[in-house]
């Protein structure tokens, strides 16, 4: 006998009846949905990732100033109370910068200027951009209300940069490798997955035993040796395509067992040999019957992979033998990180390492809960 949901013992007897038919005939999706919106951490990760891939898509409108703009004057300048009141009404500001040097070892020291307020706001005009590369703009989200002023909530870095504007730009690199490796990986698991599974015998052994090899070899310095490989002198396009390929060929192996199981339990349900009598190609028993089948199972398994992609790019621009300058992205940013007296003097640069941390954690939370939601009927 079904277990009524909490609350639904006092609920008359007719409302009680319509839920419990409007459950048995729900689609799949739309029981999916229902289990997924319960994950109060996957929605809540959901709307972190949605920010998140938005920022990046717009990064021209949401950073104050563009990712190559400096200003020599404010190297290393520290972060900015932001403050939004002024004597209890609305008048957002920031105090202004100003430093001293030591007179004994001549080293520059930030302080807050607090005899000068410079004022913001949202939807200010600033420096000029072409929005996607195509709408020209100068609006800004938020912003110093003259371009001019010092602007540094997350601070500048060696050169003068704003490392929020940098940041947020630096995403859209980041955020990308992270989907177009997983799409790429997505395809080689699906396709020899796919064939492991529906012909099975030799060639699953076969295929079988080179996941395995791949996976014996460590990840971290296969990636090192392969992007190494990468001449100094290539352009930023290039490598960024290559990055994002060394990546791709490195992870499809979990997504093709995921797929080569699924296959052997599918491959003798009814429909599929229906579509085999009836002459379906290989091809259009993987692409048009099965995968379709178990597409939810699919998704989560995409989510719960770009994080680790996103890292691995992180980690390889880290170390020099990823992306490399003029190209913006948070492993090249934490470059500057380095150094122990770099963090320690300037800690503030090691804040795209918190935009890491952030989207990964909210990665995880909405994979687990599309990986739950997957399955509706499981408690």
């Amino acid at each position: 006998m079904a277990t009524l949901a909490p609350g639904l013992e006092t609920t008359p007897p007719e409302e009680v009846k319509e839920a419990q038919r409007s459950v048995e005939v729900a689609s799949q999706w739309k029981l999916m949905w229902w289990k997924f919106r319960k994950d109060k951490l996957a929605v809540v990760g959901s709307v972190v990732v949605i920010f998140f891939y938005t920022m990046a898509l717009f990064a021209e409108f949401f950073a104050p100033k563009p990712p190559e703009f400096f200003d020599s004057r404010y190297v290393f300048a520290p972060p900015q109370p932001v403050y939004f009141f002024l004597d209890g009404r609305w008048d957002p500001f920031v105090y202004g910068l100003k430093f001293e040097r030591d007179p004994v070892s001549l080293k520059k020291t930030w302080s807050i200027d607090y005899e000068t307020r410079i004022p913001w706001g949202f939807f200010v005009k600033g420096e000029p951009y072409k929005l996607l590369g195509i709408i020209p703009g100068d609006v800004h989200l938020f912003g110093p209300k003259n371009p001019k002023d010092p602007f540094y909530l997350m601070g500048a870095d060696r050169n003068g940069r704003d490392m929020l504007s940098r940041v947020i730009h630096a995403s859209r690199i980041s955020l990308t490798v992270g989907l177009i490796g997983v799409f790429l990986s997505l395809i080689i698991g699906v396709v020899i997955g796919g064939i492991s599974g529906l012909l099975g015998g030799i060639v699953d052994v076969v295929i079988q035993r080179i996941i395995e090899i791949v996976n014996s070899v460590p990840s971290l310095p296969l990636m090192m040796a392969l992007a190494a490989m990468v001449p100094p002198g290539t352009p930023p396009v290039e490598v960024y395509v290559i990055v994002t390929v060394i990546l791709a060929l490195l992870s499809w192996t979990g997504m093709a067992r995921v797929v080569r199981g699924r296959f052997l339990a599918l491959r003798e349900e009814d429909f599929i040999l229906a579509a085999r009598l009836d002459g379906a190609s290989r091809g259009r028993l993987i692409f048009r019957h099965m995968v379709p089948s178990f597409l939810s199972h699919i998704i989560a398994s995409v989510t719960i992979s770009i994080p680790y992609m996103i890292l691995g790019e992180t980690g390889l621009s880290f170390l020099g033998i990823g992306l490399r300058p003029p190209v913006v992205s948070w492993g090249v940013m934490l470059r500057d990180a380095q150094q122990i007296a770099s963090v320690a003097n300037y800690p503030w640069l090691l804040l795209p390492a918190a935009a890491v941390v952030i989207f990964v954690l909210a990665m995880n939370f909405l994979g687990n809960g599309l990986r739950d939601a997957a399955d509706p009927y499981a408690n």
